[in-house]
């Protein structure tokens, strides 16, 4: 796990939208979609329309509109982040 992929999983522990994970971390907005989307890649993060509402898998094109979502860490992302060095 980057450094960076270990800093927003940091944030994720609660549901953040995008610009609350943009003030949170520091991060540019295309970087912060490139950094999700690897944490998405790997299963460590779970995206919302709404709260309730989680995006489909096959729903690919979230991160070209990834100020709409909220994000939340899953499980296997917390315990990535758990047990990271």
């Amino acid at each position: 796990m980057t450094d960076d992929e270990f800093e927003v999983l940091d944030e994720l522990y609660f549901v953040q939208t995008f610009h609350e994970l943009i003030e949170l971390t520091g991060k540019e907005a295309e970087e912060l979609k490139r950094i999700l989307s690897v944490l998405y890649d790997k299963g460590w993060i779970r995206v919302f329309k709404e709260v309730d509402e989680e995006i489909p898998v096959e729903e690919t094109d979230w991160i070209r509109h990834a100020e709409r979502y909220i994000f939340l860490a899953s499980k296997e992302g917390l315990m990535a982040h758990n047990t990271a060095d």
